[in-house]
């Protein structure tokens, strides 16, 4: 998932990875110490953190080795580094060293952005790891994470292992090692639910589909046990305000118009969009307009607007579950 700019060789003298998410920083550094070590596998390298890199240590870690060795130097946050230091590494990135890797992460804020900057000046190899916070961005991760192992999995699955695990990338990268490890063949989302049925059931997404497809029961049952489970209830909120909207979002789009175009225009797959078809039936704008108020005084009661949050998200559910069976003539 971390795009890369300027060149694609790891051991280019100095690499740069910008963002947040670490398990993508991380990624960054263990290609350009993968790199190394396949080039002279007595590499050294020195992972930093901004404390231990005062001024003079870079030009001591840099310099010429008797013995000509290769060498990574790793520099953390490097957006907290002190003034001094910052002026080391600027005056680096003029010179860089040879058989020498330098890798910056940087957060990528305002903060030593004039570090950033001076690095991309000087042609530094760019890695975005930026963070992910939207659902469509983590599908997209455990998408490409298949697709990295040469394994096939339907859409479906991976949005069921999203639902699943969560946000967590590391948790994601680790649930498609194991499927792809376990599993022969494509990989559906049958699959998934036998492995993370505990977790699948218990999600925020399975409560939110449940509920907009006005399965009461079945709605309750998922709310009850992710709550039991630990499942952060603004998550929950978040979850069903998305599974309401994309029904009012999908309803005042054009009728005739084909899943593809309106894949691109609503901003989803278009197997969801085949999804929220047939979670829409029944369902009118004032339905839908219903579900978001409770969706809203859920979501302030579950953030300390209201004394129990388990029956904000209850109150809720049901509400959701009557707006989308009141179209079918269902009580």
């Amino acid at each position: 998932m971390a795009r890369k700019t300027t060149t694609d060789d790891p051991l280019a003298p100095v690499t740069l990875a910008v963002g947040q998410e670490e398990l993508l920083l991380d990624r960054a550094v263990q290609q350009v110490v993968a790199a190394a070590r396949a080039a002279d596998p007595d590499t050294d390298v020195r992972d930093l953190t901004p404390d231990a890199l005062q001024p003079g240590t870079l030009a001591e870690l840099t310099s010429p080795s008797l013995f000509a060795e290769r060498k990574v130097v790793v520099v953390r946050s490097a957006q907290d580094l002190s003034a001094d230091t910052i002026k080391d590494v600027k005056g680096y990135l003029g010179a860089p060293a040879e058989e020498i890797t330098l890798v910056l992460l940087h957060a990528g804020a305002a903060k030593g952005k004039g570090l950033l900057d001076a690095a991309r000046k000087a042609g530094a190899r760019e890695v975005a790891c930026p963070k992910m916070t939207k659902p469509a961005d983590r599908l997209a991760f455990v998408r490409s994470e298949f697709r990295a192992t040469g394994r096939s999995a339907t859409p479906e699955a991976c949005q069921a292992l999203v639902d699943a695990i969560g946000s967590d990338l590391r948790e994601l990268a680790s649930a498609v090692s194991q499927l792809v490890a376990d599993v022969e063949g494509t990989i559906d989302e049958a699959i998934v639910a036998r492995y993370y049925t505990g977790r699948a059931e218990a999600s925020s997404f399975t409560v939110a589909d449940r509920a907009v497809e006005g399965r009461a029961a079945e709605a309750l049952e998922a709310l009850r046990w992710a709550v039991s489970t630990g499942v952060p209830p603004v998550l929950i909120t978040s979850a069903l305000a998305q599974g309401v909207r994309a029904i009012g979002k999908l309803a005042s789009a054009p009728r005739n118009a084909r899943p593809g175009d309106l894949a691109r225009e609503l901003g989803m797959p278009p197997w969801k969009i085949d999804r929220v078809r047939q979670q829409m039936r029944g369902w009118s704008a004032d339905g839908v307009a219903v579900a978001l108020r409770a969706v809203a005084e859920a979501d302030a009661g579950v953030k300390g607007g209201g004394d129990d949050p388990a029956y904000a998200l209850e109150k809720a559910v049901v509400t959701i579950v009557r707006a989308a069976r009141a179209g079918r003539g269902q009580p």
